[in-house]
């Protein structure tokens, strides 16, 4: 089972970036995804996640209204399109998953999460 975030980089404030998380080795179908990151010095935490099939989506306070999360099973790509960038986005991104028995539930603890990518940084900065 592997995961693989990318699409990181540095970008101006304001700016937009799409994030990939491609997976290899299970049934990707069958698991929720979710989107963590974790600023320098500070605790991971879940910024967005999606359901197996995309009917349900969550999304942290912080990232409401800019970013948006999406699924393409066929792919076993999720993408996290990040619009209005702005300097405490600034963070190495991981995506991770569960898998969901077939449930349209998410997940919103990392603990709860069995499997993780390598991170992708995210800098926003002018």
């Amino acid at each position: 089972v592997q995961l693989q975030a990318y699409g990181g980089g540095l970008v101006q404030p304001g700016g937009s970036l799409r994030l990939s998380c491609v997976a290899s080795g299970f049934t990707y179908a069958d698991y929720v995804i979710g989107w963590f990151r974790q600023a320098p010095g500070k605790m991971r935490v879940l910024i967005s996640a999606i359901s197996w099939i995309g009917d349900n989506t969550y999304y942290g306070d912080s990232v409401k209204g800019r970013f948006t999360v999406s699924r393409d099973n066929a792919k076993k790509t999720v993408y996290l399109q990040m619009n209005g960038l702005k300097p405490e986005d600034t963070a190495v991104y991981y995506c991770a998953a569960r898998y969901t028995h077939g449930s349209s539930y998410v997940y919103t603890k990392g603990d709860e999460y069995s499997y993780w990518g390598q991170g992708t940084l995210v800098t926003v900065s002018s």
